[in-house]
């Protein structure tokens, strides 16, 4: 990619006593929970936002709450820029470390420590993956409603992160609505707990502060999340249409009609033919756009929503209605969805966009985007939760190629910036990290910026917590 991304300069004192620090990091860690040799850190020099790249001072993986706080205490004491990292899955560059920073990876922190039915609820390590919390409470019949598409690698001290969301975010919400508590370590390393089991607690809201920093205000080692009982049945029914903009107004007539799906999916034909190709899910071929609409419920419920669904669908003249007939059919409808960004990935390099616009207006966005594309002599897919607007175009391009990748990049931006002029925001659930921080002042007013950036500075005066992320360069307090 292009060089537009700028990170913080390298604090040069830190640097300089790279092997000091290593040595009194040896002492606070055990040896396996230390990682410092050059060739050992190139895994962690970025995540899965891989157009910019920066090897890393050091890599700490502690197992333990007490750990990570002598590590901060340490990383504080001296002025050190602390990366956290859970699983790198990032797409926003969220986890990409500095020179002089020590990435703070909580992969060893992968225990579920309590399962409550009565309470319905979980307490999990910051390191568990988002899908084995669903698989350990399942044969109590229940489930974690968050599901992004990387819920089998993503851990959920990332999903607060980023305020993580996924397909099913229509009818459950996004992280922030699942996640009642957590065990967190400030920048100096004091320990603090905020929320619990309840579903409230007095004073400010600082949990909702919290979710979706970036691992700004501090370090998330534990958490506890809200289980939901699972739901009698569910069904994925797929609708195809000519056009986009045909899905587009069906999608927001579904919803302005008062039904609430637990999903509703989009893709565009490139994305289709991407899709099935590789998971052979049975998609038509010969529609422009495919909605994939889940109902869950009983019987009667089910049959109730897919009918009023139907006739919206009717009215914006849908070409294809295909329910599925079973739990296999029904898991092969949603492997292409899920496997929409790996399945790409086999094709081409691609930039995958997150931006959320007004329902009404993904007929517009969805014109406009692809018409931005096609200026930049590119290619798009398109795959997104229609249901709450949240788009992911996937811009195609040559990583081998400069100029195309900056091109790619541009217009990406331009992208983002139509979703904020139609009424959006600049991301849904990928959180900004480096990719978006520039694009901040486009959505935010000066003193937007400045009041958000003294909530960030309250809890980290010195900037140490995941330096170069969310907000632009220019205009941030000194640190």
């Amino acid at each position: 990619m292009s060089d537009a991304i700028k990170f913080l300069e390298p604090r040069q004192a830190v640097v300089s006593r790279r092997a000091t620090i290593i040595a009194d990091l040896a002492d606070i860690l055990p040896p396996e929970c230390l990682v410092h040799e050059p060739r050992e850190l190139v895994p962690f020099e970025t995540d899965a936002f891989v157009s910019y790249r920066r090897l890393p001072l050091a890599v700490v993986l502690p197992k333990t709450t007490e750990q990570v706080a002598a590590v901060m205490k340490y990383c504080h004491r001296y002025g050190i820029p602390v990366v956290p990292r859970g699983a790198g899955t990032s797409l926003s560059g969220g986890a990409i470390p500095q020179e002089d920073a020590v990435v703070l990876g909580l992969s060893k922190m992968s225990r579920i420590l309590e399962v409550d039915p009565a309470n319905r609820t979980a307490t999990v390590q910051a390191g568990v993956t988002n899908l084995s919390i669903s698989d350990a409470v399942s044969p109590q019949g229940f489930f974690y409603a968050p599901d992004p598409s990387s819920q089998l690698a993503c851990t959920i001290g990332g999903n607060i992160g980023m305020n993580s969301g996924g397909a099913h975010c229509l009818k459950y919400g996004v992280t922030t609505n699942n996640l009642l508590g957590v065990k967190m370590v400030l920048v100096d390393g004091t320990v603090i707990e905020l929320g619990g089991k309840h579903l409230d607690a007095a004073g400010y809201d600082l949990l909702g502060i919290v979710c979706g920093s970036e691992g700004q205000l501090g370090i998330v080692t534990e958490a506890t999340v809200r289980l939901i009982a699972k739901p009698e049945g569910a069904r994925p029914v797929l609708f195809g249409f000519d056009t986009s903009e045909q899905a587009g107004a069906c999608v927001a007539d579904i919803i302005g009609s008062g039904i609430i799906p637990v999903a509703i999916e989009f893709m565009d034909k490139p994305a289709i033919e991407i899709c099935e190709a590789f998971a052979q899910a049975g998609y038509p071929l010969d529609v422009g756009a495919l909605l994939i609409v889940e109902v869950e419920g009983s019987e009667a419920e089910m049959e109730a929503m897919l009918k009023s669904i139907v006739e919206i669908a009717g009215r914006h003249h849908v070409k294809t209605v295909r329910e599925s007939q079973s739990a296999t059919e029904a898991a092969l409808i949603w492997k292409g969805r899920k496997s929409a960004f790996g399945a790409t990935g086999r094709i081409a390099d691609y930039i995958c966009m997150d931006g959320t616009v007004p329902l009404g207006k993904l007929s517009y966005v969805l014109e406009k985007t692809s018409e931005i594309v096609a200026r930049f002599g590119l290619r798009v897919a398109n795959v997104f939760h229609a249901g709450d607007g949240n788009m992911h175009p996937l811009i195609l391009f040559n990583a081998n190629d400069p100029e195309d990748a900056a091109r790619a990049e541009e217009a990406g931006n331009e992208i983002l910036k139509l979703c904020v002029d139609a009424g959006g925001c600049l991301t849904g659930e990928h959180g900004v990290g480096i990719e978006k921080r520039d694009l901040m002042r486009h959505q935010y007013s000066d003193a937007d910026l400045n009041q958000q950036m003294a909530v960030r500075a309250a809890f980290d005066a010195g900037w140490l917590l995941n330096p170069s992320k969310v907000f632009p360069l220019e205009g941030r307090p000194a640190a």
